[in-house]
């Protein structure tokens, strides 16, 4: 099975809410998921982060801390995805790849259709959210 690495930011504001972005392609197109995207050969996770966010979303990114790392089999390929809280340093957050994009609050976290190895961090994001 094919294999693919990459990281994903967890985009949070003052207010606590978190950054969700809306896939406009291939075959999870309409699925919401944590921006990001693959790390490239000698990058580190937190590198391909900020050059993914960058390119995707014409935005400089913090990238705070490590939450986790969730493994997912999808049909197609074995996905292993690191996982950032992060925040804003500069920028609009403008879509360039995404159909769509919406800040939630903690309480409204699940009220997206979101990929099924997003919905994993989920559960350890949203406790994070209540301790802080």
């Amino acid at each position: 099975m094919k294999k693919i690495e990459v990281a994903a930011a967890i985009i949070h504001d003052s207010d606590g809410c978190i950054f969700a972005t809306q896939r406009g392609y291939g075959d999870w197109k309409d699925y919401w998921e944590f921006p990001g995207g693959k790390i490239e050969v000698g990058e580190t996770p937190e590198e391909a982060l900020k050059r993914e966010i960058l390119e995707e979303l014409d935005t400089k990114i913090v990238v705070e801390r490590f939450i986790d790392t969730v493994e997912w089999d999808y049909p197609k390929f074995h996905l292993t995805m690191h996982c950032f809280l992060c925040r804003v340093e500069s920028g609009s957050l403008i879509l360039k790849e995404h159909e769509a994009a919406k800040w939630l609050s903690k309480d409204e976290l699940y009220n997206v259709n979101w990929l099924p190895a997003d919905k994993i961090i989920l559960e350890k994001l949203h406790m994070f959210l209540k301790n802080d």
